[in-house]
């Protein structure tokens, strides 16, 4: 059972969430190799919460507008971490990594993929946490932050892809130019299907 103590409430409704997977993985014979998370801003957030504690349950998440596992938690009982929300919490691929790691520790099974979104232009949760969440995921996953494949799906899209090229790359990451705190948007939610694999038999 994960054991993050920076990150404790989120982690509370997380128990919430994981219980209700498990009920419906029972009730309703669901397969449990295609269990899936996202959510927009705070459901971003919560979205990189439940991939990092539940790495087990989950098997891939999309966060659209969001921030990484363990940058808003705070120490002070505020609710708030204005540091994180402004994109001016910054550490290194490794620490980021170990943060998330460190919310079950001992896990060594496989960990969940991971599709993030950003606008460039997002004024609530600012664009430089989109590159710490790369950093954390490539190396929570354990591949190069240097992508593999760099496309636009859209015209006001880059798409950045780490670890594979395919659709179900273990990080793949999109960047929306000139959108603010707005997502997900026309056309986003096939793209987190197809990165789940939900589009095909």
């Amino acid at each position: 059972m994960p054991n993050n103590v920076a990150a404790r409430p989120a982690v509370l409704v997380a128990v919430h969430y994981c219980s209700m997977v498990r009920y419906a993985q029972q009730r309703h014979n669901a397969d449990p190799n295609r269990v899936y998370v996202t959510g927009a801003s705070s459901g971003a957030m919560m979205t990189n919460v439940l991939l990092g504690d539940y790495p087990d349950v989950f098997k891939a998440g999309a966060a659209f507008a969001g921030v990484p596992f363990g940058c808003f938690a705070t120490t002070d009982g505020s609710g708030r971490n204005s540091a994180c929300a402004n994109g001016t919490i910054t550490k290194t691929p490794q620490a980021w990594g170990d943060l998330a790691r460190g919310a079950y520790p001992g896990y060594q099974g496989a960990r969940p993929r991971v599709q993030l979104w950003h606008g460039t232009d997002d004024g609530t949760l600012r664009y430089p946490n989109f590159g710490e969440e790369i950093k954390q995921w490539t190396n929570v996953l354990g591949v190069s932050q240097t992508p593999v494949l760099i496309d636009r799906p859209q015209p006001t899209w880059t798409r950045t892809r780490y670890g594979a090229t395919g659709n179900q790359a273990p990080v793949e990451a999109i960047s929306v130019q000139g959108t603010g705190h707005s997502l997900p948007a026309a056309g986003m939610a096939a793209r987190a299907i197809t990165f789940f694999g939900l589009d095909v038999g």
